[in-house]
């Protein structure tokens, strides 16, 4: 073969290795595209949210006995125990649904305090009992009628961090089904807009995920309010 044609079959093969390479890549490109344009989704979430009554109430009553005796000082936690289960009996409480801890004893000279600065005693006990009950209800009114303990001479505490009222819900097993499925309904109601908006389609759900549920006050003024509260997060697939 001559110069000529040796020239001209490689301006041949170059043109044609040129215009595969531009094929490759028109298909690759044709092919990242279609890949993304199958990827396409959106991402959203449905709120389901319920207000109910707490079904459990853990109430701790504690109050306090001063002496210097130290044996008629249990007496008289004994004597102040036996009226508060009899008040509470009262109100309805069933002996199962009262519990009495033991009392704890301080001995103000054990601990180096002084006694010459007016009429202190020696000894303070603090004596705890607890309603477990699901009269939540009979609960909210006895505690509201807790004054009559202190007109009967008991020194009660207030409650603080260690000795507050609990009102718990304890049925969400029952909620779970109704919720998740208002959750996810609600949730495609936001993805249908949303294509709709985009001019797109809703498709098949990709994937699915449920938040978990959680329980909380509904305010701090009703604590026997509780709010039970879930988000499902969604992804579906979106085609034009």
């Amino acid at each position: 073969m001559n110069g000529r044609g040796a020239l001209a079959a490689s301006f041949v093969l170059g043109v044609l290795l040129c215009l595969g390479f531009l094929g490759l890549g028109f298909f690759v490109t044709r092919g990242f595209v279609s890949f993304k344009a199958m990827d396409r989704s959106v991402t959203v979430k449905g709120l389901s949210e319920r207000e109910v009554p707490a079904d459990v109430a853990i109430w701790p009553i504690r109050f306090n006995v001063t002496g210097d005796d130290l044996v008629a000082l249990y007496a008289s936690v004994e004597q102040s125990n036996a009226r508060v289960i009899e008040f509470l009996r009262g109100k309805g409480f069933g002996e199962a649904e009262i519990s009495v801890g033991a009392p704890s004893i301080v001995d103000r000279e054990a601990q180096g305090y002084a006694r010459d600065q007016g009429p202190r005693f020696r000894y303070t006990a603090t004596s705890s009992l607890t309603v477990y009950s699901n009269q939540v209800d009979k609960v909210r009114a006895a505690m509201n009628a807790l004054v009559d303990l202190g007109k009967q001479g008991l020194a009660l505490s207030g409650q603080d961090y260690e000795a507050r009222t609990q009102f718990l819900f304890t049925k969400l097993n029952d909620l779970k089904p109704e919720m998740i499925e208002e959750a996810t309904r609600n949730a495609r109601e936001v993805a249908t807009r949303f294509a709709k908006d985009s001019e797109s389609t809703l498709g098949k759900i990709r994937s699915a995920s449920q938040g978990q549920f959680s329980i909380e006050d509904r305010d701090s003024n009703t604590p026997y309010v509780k709010k039970v509260r879930v988000v499902s997060t969604v992804e579906y697939y979106l085609s034009d």
